[in-house]
C-alpha cells in the first residue's frame, strides 16, 4: 500500500518538474507521432538535435541593458509534446472534475478550438488533473523546450542596444510586436498550420505558458551571465513574440503583462514525460 501511495506521489509531482534542460551529444533522427494512450492528448516526439537558442529575460552589462547571445544547444532526450494546444473541451473536462477553474464565458467551447484566457496556475492544474487521468505525466515546457519545439516560428527577441539612448530599443520591440498583432478570435486547430517539426498552431493567436520565470540577469564582458535574480510571480509566455506575465493573470490584455506588447490569448500546450524516465524515477523514490 505504501508503495503504492509513494508511486502516485511521483506521478502527481512530475507533471510539475521543469527543471534546467541537460545538453548532450547531438543524436539525429525525424519527428515521429507515436500511438496514443486512451484518453490522452496527440503528442509529436521530437528526437535530440542541435539547435539556436537565445535566452529569455532582461540583461544588463556594467549597468546598461544589453542582449544576450544565441546559444547552440543540443537536447539530451527525446521531447513529447502535444501536437495542438489544450482544447476548450478537453479543459472543461477538468472543470467538471472539479480540478480546474472555469473558462471565461465567451472562450468557445470545442474540442478542435484551443482553451484560452488561462493562467498559468489553471495550465499547471491541468497538467496535474490530465497525469492522474491518464497514468502520464505531463507538464508545462521550459521555454527552451518550447523553443526548441518551435522551430523556424520562433521569434528573436535580439535587438540591437544603443548605449547613449536605452529607449530607443524598447521603441523598436514595441514597434517589431505592434507589427504583428493578431486578432483574439480563436481559430479551429490548423489554422496557423504546422512547422517542420509536426507542431500546430505555434505562434499563432495564442501565447503558451511555460515553466520558465521571468529573470534579471547580468552579463560580462563576454557576454557571459554572472548573477540572476529570478522573479517567479512572473512567467514567459511564447508566441508570435516573448511575452513575460504576472503568473495568475487569464487575460493579459487587461493588465498583468510585465513588458512588452500583451498577448491576443493565454493558453498551452503540455509535454509528456518517457515511460522509462518515470519508471527510473519511481524506483529510485520507492528505494529511498
Amino acid at each position: 500500500m505504501l508503495l503504492a501511495f509513494k508511486f502516485k506521489l511521483v506521478l502527481a509531482c512530475a507533471a510539475g518538474l521543469a527543471g534546467p534542460l541537460a545538453m548532450a551529444p547531438m543524436v539525429g533522427g525525424i519527428a515521429t507521432e507515436p500511438a496514443v494512450p486512451t484518453g490522452a492528448p496527440a503528442v509529436i516526439e521530437l528526437a535530440p538535435r542541435s539547435f539556436t537558442y537565445r535566452p529569455a529575460g532582461d540583461f544588463t552589462r556594467a549597468g546598461h541593458p544589453a542582449t544576450a547571445a544565441r546559444l547552440t544547444l543540443r537536447l539530451e532526450r527525446p521531447l513529447a509534446i502535444m501536437k495542438h494546444q489544450v482544447s476548450a473541451a478537453d479543459y472543461r473536462a477538468c472543470v467538471n472534475d472539479h480540478a480546474c477553474r472555469p473558462l471565461q464565458s465567451d472562450v468557445a467551447i470545442a474540442p478542435d478550438r484551443p482553451a484560452v484566457q488561462v493562467s498559468w496556475h489553471d495550465a499547471t492544474a491541468y497538467a496535474t488533473w490530465l497525469s492522474h487521468r491518464t497514468g502520464e505525466a505531463y507538464r508545462l515546457p521550459s521555454d527552451v523546450e518550447w523553443a526548441f519545439a518551435a522551430g523556424s516560428r520562433l521569434s528573436d527577441d535580439g535587438l540591437a542596444v544603443d548605449a547613449d539612448d536605452p529607449s530607443r530599443r524598447w521603441i523598436a520591440r514595441y514597434e517589431r510586436e505592434t507589427a504583428n498583432e493578431l486578432d483574439s478570435a480563436t481559430r479551429k486547430f490548423g489554422a496557423f498550420g504546422v512547422n517542420e517539426n509536426g507542431v500546430a498552431d505555434v505562434a499563432g493567436n495564442v501565447w503558451e505558458w511555460t515553466s520558465t520565470c521571468f529573470d534579471r540577469s547580468e552579463l560580462d564582458a563576454g557576454g557571459t551571465i554572472i548573477k540572476t535574480r529570478p522573479n517567479c510571480g512572473v512567467r514567459l509566455a511564447e508566441g508570435a513574440h516573448r511575452a513575460y506575465v504576472t503568473d495568475f493573470i487569464r487575460d493579459a490584455r487587461a493588465g498583468g503583462c510585465a513588458t512588452g506588447v500583451p498577448p491576443a490569448n493565454l493558453g498551452f500546450r503540455l509535454v509528456r514525460e518517457p515511460r522509462a524516465w518515470m519508471s527510473r524515477l519511481a524506483a529510485r523514490f520507492a528505494g529511498t
